[in-house]
């Protein structure tokens, strides 16, 4: 029997939340995983597909950011779709922020099929 949406979002807040990102891709997302971003990234587009895309975008996350705390709030489920808050206070590693430390947040709107997570996408604000 596969999870249900809500078992879904509390298992991938519980994951985040334990600093444990890469374990809730490997444990949560389908195959098939379409991610949608605000827009185009200087290393990814705005949509991203396959469980090995995401994989890289979450490895260069880890890669280029030292997080010195982060927090996963939810999920809120609706269906077969739920969201999840996220608060990070990070120091950028590199590009234009290098050694600059900021708070991020973003929502994230997760779409769930068979148990798995089919669809991600992110909502934040990009400046300007």
């Amino acid at each position: 029997m596969s999870k249900s949406t809500l078992e879904v979002g509390k298992r991938l807040v519980e994951l985040c939340n334990a600093g444990k990102s890469p374990q809730a891709i490997d444990e949560l997302y389908s195959d098939k995983i379409v991610a949608l971003e605000v827009g185009d990234m200087p290393n990814f587009p705005k949509r991203m597909e396959g469980i090995a895309a995401i994989r890289k975008k979450n490895q260069w996350w880890i890669d280029n950011h030292e997080v010195h705390s982060g927090q996963a709030d939810g999920p809120w489920p609706n269906g077969d779709r739920f969201i999840v808050h996220f608060k990070y206070d990070v120091t950028s590693k590199e590009g234009p922020m290098k050694g600059k430390r900021m708070t991020i947040e973003e929502g994230a709107l997760y779409t769930v099929k068979d148990g798995k997570i089919v669809q991600e996408e992110f909502f934040y604000d990009m400046g300007g």
